[in-house]
């Protein structure tokens, strides 16, 4: 079954999650299943008090951390996001259903 991902970001807005995206490629008009990277599901993303959430499904654990490796953790440093997440927490999805 997938994993979902909670990635909790302090100090960073929407600035910096729309420059990662652009480094990445992805921005609000790309994100197609051809574009987005093996193995994501679904990912939503937005501000929280003083700071920005990430919320992301994925095939496994392992396709993530393959992304991670190589090409998000450079387009995070690129995008200005020097300091690691203050929540990294998977959970085991239970169940996946994509509604639309």
């Amino acid at each position: 079954m997938a994993d979902a991902l909670i990635l909790e970001f302090d100090g960073i807005g929407p600035a910096e999650y729309h420059a990662v995206s652009a480094k990445l490629g992805l921005d609000d008009a790309h994100w197609t299943q051809s574009a987005a990277p093996a193995g994501l599901l679904s990912h939503a993303a937005g501000a929280k008090p003083g700071g920005f959430v990430v919320l992301e499904v994925w095939e496994s654990k392992a396709d993530q951390e393959k992304f991670m490796n190589e090409r998000l953790g450079k387009a995070l440093q690129e995008g200005g996001v020097t300091s690691a997440p203050s929540r990294v927490e998977w959970l085991a999805v239970e169940h996946y259903e994509h509604i639309g």
